[in-house]
């Protein structure tokens, strides 16, 4: 049915293998990149036209692009970097910018994007490694409305939910920011409140049933601190990505002279976990910044 749109992948991540297997899925013409060979070869193997490191060599092939990437510099070097990928996509592509990103940099990126012609969707996502790859992330966008139009195909594949915030590029960036806000004072909570149980010699698999079947539940505490109770900190999503993201929260509030006690607090709870060696581990070995507790092994 869509085997007439060729889409590509940039960054085949917990979020990027998800919608690129969703596009496959929906019987789009999905090319796949990223630098770990492990991952092109997993989405070679479900049905993926070509993988490669880079782009550029099915470029002229592609409609639209998806970026999912780790921040604004690597989109930056993607595109624009030395043979970057931009100057390589045939006029009117769409380029659909899903890293968590400041508005200056989504703004920057769409004024740099204009001048090959080529059309910016201030598009970042949310929902996970699962829902990724059931088609199931919620995109929060801006742009052009015929940008909207054509790209509706694609976002029907890979999302349950599509907000259209405005047309002006950087709202989609802004939204998801005030998101993460959200999502990092929730985890760092989470942590808080299992590092207390912790300390009154509360089973934490019990304290975790207990929360996830009362009011105190947030899906980040259920998502993130079964992670604490199975000992089990492999990444899904990095402490080092909260210490990014709350960083571009108080940049944000900065520009905006509004002050924000809660997402410093986390923010300062995230930089010290990455301080003291975590920054690779999943976002959830915050937990680990509290001394005087004894938290489960993997496998205990």
């Amino acid at each position: 049915m869509n085997s007439s749109m060729s889409v590509c992948v940039i960054g085949l991540g917990s979020m990027g293998m998800g919608v690129a297997t969703s596009c496959i899925k929906a019987g789009f013409k999905t090319y796949g990149v990223d630098l770990n060979p492990d991952a092109l070869k997993v989405l070679n193997d479900a049905g993926a036209v070509k993988v490669e490191k880079s782009a550029i060599s099915f470029a002229n092939e592609l409609d639209v692009v998806i970026l999912l990437v780790v921040n604004a510099e690597q989109v930056k070097q993607v595109l624009f970097g030395a043979n970057g990928l931009a100057q390589h996509l045939k006029a009117n592509t769409i380029v659909m910018v899903s890293s968590t990103i400041s508005a200056k940099d989504a703004k920057e990126i769409d004024e740099n994007l204009a001048q090959y012609q080529l059309i910016m969707l201030d598009a970042p996502v949310s929902g996970g490694a699962v829902k990724a790859a059931n088609g199931e992330i919620t995109i929060m966008a801006s742009g052009a409305k015929s940008t909207f139009n054509r790209i509706k195909p694609v976002h029907d594949a890979i999302a349950a939910h599509v907000y259209n915030i405005g047309t002006e590029i950087g709202l989609g960036s802004t939204v998801k920011i005030i998101h993460q806000l959200l999502a990092g004072v929730h985890i760092a909570a989470g942590a808080e409140a299992m590092a207390l149980a912790a300390r009154a010699n509360i089973p934490l698999g019990i304290m975790y049933e207990v929360v996830t079947n009362a009011a105190g539940n947030s899906w980040m505490f259920e998502n993130r601190m079964k992670h604490v109770v199975e000992g089990d900190y492999t990444p899904k999503s990095a402490v080092d990505i909260f210490v990014k993201d709350l960083g571009l929260v108080n940049d944000t509030a900065k520009a905006l002279k509004f002050p924000l006690p809660l997402a410093s607090t986390a923010l300062n709870m995230f930089t010290q976990a990455s301080n003291a060696g975590h920054g690779k581990e999943d976002d959830s070995a915050v937990i680990k910044v509290f001394s005087g507790i004894t938290l489960p092994g993997k496998g205990a």
